[in-house]
């Protein structure tokens, strides 16, 4: 229990980071922010954060800026279908601030230019526990995920996905593929590769490994949940699909996944957790003018 008490107190102090914006805010200097294509099934998907200097520029839906802004998953993100929708904002720095600021600017132009509202409250979830099997991991650190950031060197997050294939590369030297009938995954943090699998099974998944370097692990995938997997990523990622397709994506079981992550002496445990959500109650469709 001591390990749940642990997450539920760092859920009732996330919910307090995340509260109501604090009076005095930072901001963009000025930011334009337009309406983006839908994801489409069956076309490549773009995305994510770039910053070059005090130049920045963020291609997401609206529940991933709200996710980003206010340190989140999506699963922690309920409002509109709308939040679906995709924005592509190019902004620029303030003087004296610095990308490690990005959050707090986020959550001034959700209020300024979204009038967003919202409220915190806390919702049981079924979830998967990332541990490590009793016979301990074959896992071996690549680095330290403690390199500090430099808020002169541009920060890019750079994705692809298609049927059957997806993958991504970080600014910090990690990335990920999932293609080829396997899963290869280079210096990812254990939060990380749970973020990847949140995505992949459709339920929060929770790192309570106790591991803190990089790691690299591949291992096979069978195309039929390879295939799963990327759609259900697509679908958590704003997509669409056919009713039929969602409930065939909600009876399979990913045996391959649970096996590769075995091999490494990983496992997702179904378990149920309290954690802390964000509500949103109001917010536009179309933004003001900066």
């Amino acid at each position: 229990m001591r390990i749940y008490s642990e997450i539920i107190l760092a859920g009732v102090a996330l919910g307090t980071a995340f509260g109501q914006t604090p009076p005095t805010r930072l901001k963009f200097e000025a930011a334009s922010v337009k309406q983006g294509d839908a994801f489409v099934a069956g076309r490549p998907a773009t995305g994510g954060l770039r910053v070059d200097g005090a130049q920045v520029h963020l291609d997401y839906t609206l529940k991933s800026l709200i996710a980003l802004a206010y340190n989140l998953k999506l699963y922690q993100v309920i409002g509109s279908d709308w939040l679906d929708q995709r924005f592509q904002i190019d902004a620029k720095l303030s003087a004296g601030t610095d990308r490690r600021q990005l959050p707090d600017m986020v959550q001034s132009m959700l209020s300024d230019r979204f009038h967003m509202k919202f409220h915190n409250q806390s919702k049981e979830f079924p979830i998967y526990a990332l541990i490590v099997l009793a016979r301990g991991t074959k896992l071996r650190e690549q680095g330290s995920p403690e390199e500090p950031a430099d808020p002169n060197v541009a920060l890019t997050s750079t994705g692809y996905g298609a049927p059957g294939r997806m993958g991504a590369a970080y600014s910090d030297g990690a990335s990920y593929s999932l293609e080829n009938s396997k899963f290869e995954g280079r210096k990812l943090t254990m939060v990380r590769l749970a973020s990847l699998l949140t995505a992949w099974t459709g339920r929060p998944v929770v790192d309570l490994t106790g591991l803190h370097g990089r790691y690299d692990l591949t291992f096979p995938v069978v195309d039929e949940d390879l295939r799963a997997m990327v759609s259900r990523a697509f679908l958590m990622g704003g997509g669409s699909l056919p009713p039929e397709m969602v409930q065939q994506l909600d009876s399979m079981d990913l045996a391959s996944l649970h096996a590769g992550l075995n091999s490494f002496g990983l496992k997702l445990e179904a378990r149920k957790l309290p954690l802390p959500i964000l509500v949103v109650d109001s917010i536009l469709k179309s933004p003001t003018e900066n």
